[in-house]
């Protein structure tokens, strides 16, 4: 192989865009190609955006010699399949957020994976981030003191009549849960450290195609910690995350794109005293952040940063969330 990464996009997906720009512009990754199912959609993707080869079909791709990676930002409902379609054909991938929707679904996957030998990771990209990277670090190390709650949220509008929009698609698994409430979910078992939640209680609200515009739910963890999360798409777009210790609160005003505008990401730390203190990391690319965590797997020989075993986690906890959604009832994993 060579020593950079030939990427394809499997689709030609609205978010492709936060990717292109981070795999063209790194000097260890290569895009080599765009699939769509309409060779003269692909086609023309591919011209405007400078991608040297395109392809009429996702199975041209995968079987294309020249690429190692696959990019996979098709609609939720369809990653499983795909997932294992190209790691079969020897590609490593990155899924966009979530993996898969069902447990059933995890376990081909991670078989495929072990199977193939290859790299497959979720696309979390703030999880890559150095700004995560450090909060995690700080609730790891004990400066916050023990974990006692985790405040994380992550909304935006989505009027009623963009109804042919896949996150309101019941069809492929929309709804705001999986779209942008796997943010606060993946981020409260990240910080936590403890594994999936051992209960989780939640509540949805059901929009006019059948899918959930707004999902709030409570996780609590073995070690008595909770968390509170929320996501919808019936408010103005709003963001944040508090980690609250017996020691100290960190707020982190940017959580899911710090950096992608250009611009530094700050934290601020409160502590006992009531003296804070702003955290800065610079501005950093959080989509370039996986792209390179994708080299470092491919190139490199290092283990993923989000695991499968996180995914794992992640998924159990989503999937007991909009059980209780739908049952009214409280979930014990």
């Amino acid at each position: 192989m060579s020593r950079k990464v030939r990427w394809g996009l499997l689709s030609t997906a609205n978010i492709n865009k936060a990717l292109i720009g981070p795999i063209q512009a790194s000097p260890r990754s290569e895009l080599r190609a765009v699939a769509s199912r309409d060779i003269e959609r692909a086609r023309a993707y591919a011209a405007e955006r400078n991608i040297p080869k395109a392809h009429g079909s996702y199975e041209a791709l995968l079987a294309d010699p020249e690429i190692d990676a696959i990019y996979l930002s098709l609609p939720n409902g369809l990653h499983a399949e795909w997932s294992i379609k190209a790691m079969k054909a020897g590609k490593h991938v990155l899924c966009e957020k979530p993996l898969v929707v069902s447990m059933a679904e995890f376990e081909q996957v991670e078989a495929a994976a072990h199977s193939a030998g290859v790299t497959i990771f979720e696309a979390f990209m703030y999880l890559h981030h150095p700004q995560t990277r450090q909060a995690l670090e700080m609730a790891r190390s004990g400066r916050l003191g023990r974990l006692q709650l985790i405040n994380s949220w992550f909304n935006f509008f989505l009027p009623p009549e963009r109804s042919a929009n896949v996150r309101l698609n019941a069809d492929l698994t929309g709804g705001s849960g999986w779209d942008v409430g796997v943010y606060p979910n993946s981020l409260s078992i990240t910080m936590m450290g403890e594994g999936a939640p051992v209960e989780v209680w939640a509540q949805q609200t059901i929009g006019e195609s059948g899918v959930d515009v707004a999902m709030t739910a409570q996780l609590r963890f073995a070690s008595g910690a909770v968390a509170q999360i929320s996501s919808g798409f019936r408010t103005p777009f709003r963001e944040a995350v508090y980690l609250v210790g017996e020691r100290g609160i960190l707020y982190i005003q940017e959580p899911w794109k710090p950096g992608l505008a250009g611009k530094e990401s700050v934290m601020t730390l409160t502590d006992l005293e009531n003296h804070s203190e702003s955290i800065i990391t610079p501005a950093v690319d959080p989509y370039l952040c996986e792209v390179q965590a994708m080299e470092a797997c491919v190139l490199d020989g290092a283990a993923p940063v989000v695991s499968l075993a996180d995914s794992r986690n992640f998924l159990r906890s989503m999937l007991a969330i909009y059980e209780s959604a739908r049952t009214g009832q409280v979930v014990r994993l």
